[in-house]
C-alpha cells in the first residue's frame, strides 16, 4: 500500500516538475520574443502586386527593425511602413528619393536632384516592371522633399498606390527594411530586392 502512496506521490511531483518546466519556457520564450518582435525584426506577408516582379503575393519575409534605428534609409532600400492616409495598413515599396531631394518623373524615367538642385541623378531602375496592366496611368511629377521625407514607389509601376498619388512619407512611419524571405522556399534570400546604383 505504501509503495503505491509513494509511487502516486512521485508521479505528482513528475507532473508538478514537468507543468513548472513548461511555465517556465513559455515565460523565458515570452521574455525572449516579444523584445525581439518589438525593437530587432518582425514577420511580414505580402499583399497584392505592386512589387512585383520583386515580390508576389503571400511572400513571407522577416523585417529588420533595427537598422534604422542606427542608421538612415538608403535609396533602393525595400522598407515596410505604416500607411500615412491609414496608419493600420503596411506597405511595401521601394526608397527612391532621399530628404531634401527633388524627384522629377518624367516619361517612366526617373531623374533626382540634389538639396541644392544641381546635380542630377537619372535612375537606371532596372527592378522597376512597366509592362503591368493595372488600372495606375503614368504620370509625370516634380516632387520637393523636406527633411526626414522619402520617396517611395512600388517597382510594379503601373500597379501601384505610392508617393506618386499620396505624397512624401516620414521617416516616423517605416517600420524597417526586408532582410529574409523566407517563402516560398524556391525565392529564400537574405536582403531581397537589393540593388544598388553607382551614382
Amino acid at each position: 500500500m505504501s509503495r503505491i502512496f509513494h509511487a502516486i506521490l512521485y508521479r505528482m511531483e513528475e507532473k508538478k516538475q514537468s507543468v513548472w518546466e513548461l511555465v517556465r519556457f513559455a515565460i523565458i520564450a515570452v521574455l525572449i520574443v516579444i523584445p525581439i518582435r518589438l525593437f530587432i525584426a518582425e514577420p511580414f506577408v505580402v499583399s497584392g502586386s505592386s512589387m512585383v516582379p520583386t515580390f508576389l503575393d503571400k511572400d513571407y519575409l522577416i523585417v529588420d527593425k533595427l537598422s534604422y534605428k542606427l542608421n538612415d534609409p538608403e535609396r533602393y532600400d525595400v522598407v515596410i511602413f505604416k500607411y500615412p492616409n491609414d496608419p493600420k495598413k503596411y506597405f511595401i515599396k521601394r526608397i527612391i528619393g532621399l530628404p531634401n531631394e527633388t524627384i522629377e518623373i518624367k516619361n517612366n524615367t526617373t531623374i533626382i536632384h540634389s538639396d541644392q538642385g544641381s546635380v542630377e541623378i537619372t535612375l537606371t531602375e532596372p527592378y522597376a516592371n512597366l509592362l503591368g496592366n493595372c488600372s495606375v496611368a503614368t504620370i509625370n511629377i516634380m516632387k520637393k522633399l523636406n527633411n526626414n521625407e522619402y520617396f517611395v514607389m512600388g517597382d510594379n509601376r503601373y500597379c501601384s498606390s505610392d508617393s506618386r498619388f499620396w505624397g512624401s512619407l516620414k521617416k516616423d512611419f517605416i517600420t524597417g527594411k526586408a532582410f529574409l524571405r523566407l517563402l516560398p522556399v524556391k525565392n529564400m534570400d537574405v536582403w531581397p530586392g537589393h540593388y544598388k546604383q553607382a551614382e
